[in-house]
């Protein structure tokens, strides 16, 4: 049994994991639940894993300057298997991270939707954690739908909110944030 002050464990396991995972659970409940449920498992993996970042980076990540602190997410990432991200401020309050070898993502299989559930949730709760407040993410591009990379808008509920809407109404990512 862990105790609270006890980092949390870390296991390596195939990125085949995701693609099972959502195949599985779009046959048994659907797609809208599949994204939902895989959003929220890695919003819970995501807080804990504000721990492991905040431990590798001295203490407390944000503390570290803006250009440090990016590299270290992206590092701390890439560590683990899942990918590079570059982070850049595309709008007052809402930035994206960008990577074209995030790992949940499936290149050539052309989904419908964007198929990064698990690591949309996790950045956001990883995020929310190390802010004390939420953070909201939003995959705007996705590998497995085609794009050239995938990336992950995130800021307030209230702008990715905003954001959203412009992209259901057809708009692409630098369209949207250009109305907001």
């Amino acid at each position: 049994m862990s105790t609270p002050s006890a980092l949390p464990r870390e296991v390596a396991v195939p990125v085949s994991v995701f693609a099972a995972l959502r195949d599985e659970l779009d046959e048994e409940v659907g797609t809208l639940e599949t994204v939902r449920a895989m959003q929220h498992a890695g919003y819970t993996a995501g807080l804990e894993a504000a721990l492991s970042l905040n431990r590798e980076s001295g203490g407390d990540a944000f503390i570290l300057t803006a250009p440090v602190f990016w590299a270290h997410l992206s590092g701390y990432f890439e560590k683990r298997g899942w990918g590079s991200l570059v982070h850049f401020d595309v709008h007052a309050g809402i930035g994206v991270l960008s990577s074209p070898d995030w790992a949940e993502a499936l290149p050539g299989t052309r989904r419908s939707n964007a198929g990064c559930g698990v690591s949309a949730g996790f950045l956001s709760g990883l995020l929310s954690q190390l802010a004390g407040g939420a953070v909201a993410v939003l995959e705007a591009r996705c590998r497995s739908r085609g794009d050239g990379k995938c990336d992950f808008a995130f800021g307030s509920e209230t702008a990715i909110h905003e954001l959203y809407g412009h992209m259901l109404e057809g708009a692409d990512l630098e369209q949207a944030l250009q109305a907001l």
